[in-house]
């Protein structure tokens, strides 16, 4: 399947390649832009990495004192505790078989639900399932008024708890312009008792998304052509108004990694992958650091009460302890 018809997936799949050639001559460093950032890392902070060789990393979600994340490419997903111990939970969790060796297609977000259970998203499946004790998949979503949903990307419980995903063609070889592509957008919905409402259909690329402490303000990172965060005032009901960017990227930076997961501390900071790393931007869109890894940062997910990132990138996971808590999901185990 051909994944590189798209520019922004081609910038990735080369960026993935460039993070992991460089692997070995690029050490991890976290970049102060601002005194602030002090505040959210204490200095002299260092970021570790736990474990290595995956083919590319995602998803992540910190469960029963354990790393829970998708490996894209690999079609699996993988648990890894604080000393760095990995163990395999699901093969073939991406809902496609046969699955196209080495494609893009496997699973990718996890979320607890309210009684305790694992949502998925089936990247090549173009669904989110409910996992039950023993880990086998079931359908939740799959379909917007009847039509094949493209293929969910993140997932995330709103305060309010409603169910927010963001639905970019990533797993569609052609994109936008697959056959099988049946809806005319690419939405960020929300689920709630029952009811799928397409959010937002005006983003090229939706792709990692997260809410403020508060739930009043959606935040959406759109991974290209354009690449850019974008913030929302939440209303009664997830009605979304003032659409603003929080950061936009020039068209000319080269550096490895694209706006693709986001996270949001305690302080409102918003954590995102972008080109070069994970930005720390306060929500007035003051960016206060960057971590710099070695690999392409993909998504990342707080852990431990809050006190500690961990951040899924190409081929390894990281981590590193925080000074500001993050946010911990609404939904925990």
């Amino acid at each position: 399947m051909n994944l590189l018809r798209h520019t922004g997936l081609a910038l990735l799949l080369s960026a993935v390649a460039v993070g992991a050639a460089a692997a070995d001559t690029v050490t991890t460093r976290i970049e102060r832009m601002d005194p602030a950032l002090d505040t959210v890392i204490a200095p002299g902070t260092t970021i570790e990495r736990v474990a290595t060789g995956f083919k590319f990393t995602e998803g992540p979600m910190w469960r029963e004192g354990r790393l829970w994340f998708s490996d894209l490419r690999d079609n699996k997903v993988f648990a890894v505790d604080r000393s760095g111990k990995v163990e395999l939970l699901i093969e073939r969790a991406g809902g496609l078989d046969p699955f196209p060796a080495d494609s893009y297609l496997g699973s990718n977000a996890m979320a607890t639900d309210k009684d305790g259970s694992v949502l998925l998203v089936q990247q090549g499946g173009r669904k989110i399932v409910r996992l039950n004790a023993q880990l086998q998949p079931s359908t939740l979503l799959d379909r917007y008024q009847g039509k094949k949903l493209n293929s969910p990307n993140d997932l995330v419980f709103a305060p309010d708890g409603a169910l927010w995903f963001t639905d970019p063609p990533f797993g569609l070889s052609g994109m936008d312009k697959d056959p099988a592509k049946e809806l005319p957008f690419n939405a960020v919905y929300r689920y709630a008792n029952g009811k799928l409402e397409a959010m937002i259909k005006d983003l090229p690329l939706p792709n990692g998304l997260a809410f403020s402490p508060n739930g009043k303000t959606l935040y959406v990172a759109n991974f290209g052509p354009e690449r850019f965060v974008n913030a929302y005032d939440v209303g009664a009901d997830g009605a979304l108004s003032n659409a603003r960017a929080l950061i936009k990227y020039a068209p000319d930076e080269r550096r490895p990694g694209g706006p693709d997961g986001l996270k949001v501390d305690s302080a409102g900071n918003v954590w995102t992958t972008g080109p070069g790393g994970i930005r720390i931007i306060t929500p007035r869109g003051k960016v206060l650091g960057q971590l710099v890894l070695p690999e392409v940062a993909a998504n990342l997910a707080f852990a431990e009460q809050g006190k500690v990132a961990y951040i899924t990138a190409s081929s390894s996971i990281y981590k590193l302890a925080l000074r500001t808590s993050g946010t911990m999901p609404l939904y925990q185990r």
